[in-house]
């Protein structure tokens, strides 16, 4: 009942912004906290931020505080992540999650998940 759609991803240089958008249906879209992850060539997926049900609670990896922001329309059923100074490091497939839980930062709490938006940060 739950599908994501993550867009807005594309090739940028380094410095640059990208506005990533997760457009949700279903019925527990509302009702529990969102996230995206990341998972980078060779690497594992890796927590990025994750908003609360409200979007009154948010919380940031260590490599993304100071530069981007989480943002949740509940009304519209949209979740967005504004990444700016990206990095060559941040270049990555970016998931958009939901979770059936109030509140989690951890990728094993999320149960729903997009077919994810390639970012991709030139030097």
């Amino acid at each position: 009942q739950v599908q994501l759609v993550e867009s807005g991803g594309g090739l940028v240089q380094a410095g640059g912004s990208l506005r990533l958008s997760c457009a949700a249906s279903g019925r527990t879209f509302s009702d529990n906290a969102m996230a995206w992850f990341r998972q980078a060539p060779g690497k594992e997926r890796e927590f990025v931020a994750a908003i609360s049900r409200s979007g009154g609670i948010t919380y940031y990896a260590d490599s993304m505080k100071g530069r981007s922001t989480i943002s949740r329309d509940t009304a519209k059923n949209t979740m967005s992540l504004q990444m700016n100074s990206l990095k060559p490091e941040d270049t990555a497939v970016y998931y958009c999650a939901a979770s059936s839980q109030k509140w989690a930062t951890s990728m094993s709490r999320y149960a729903y998940w997009g077919q994810g938006t390639q970012v991709t940060v030139s030097s």
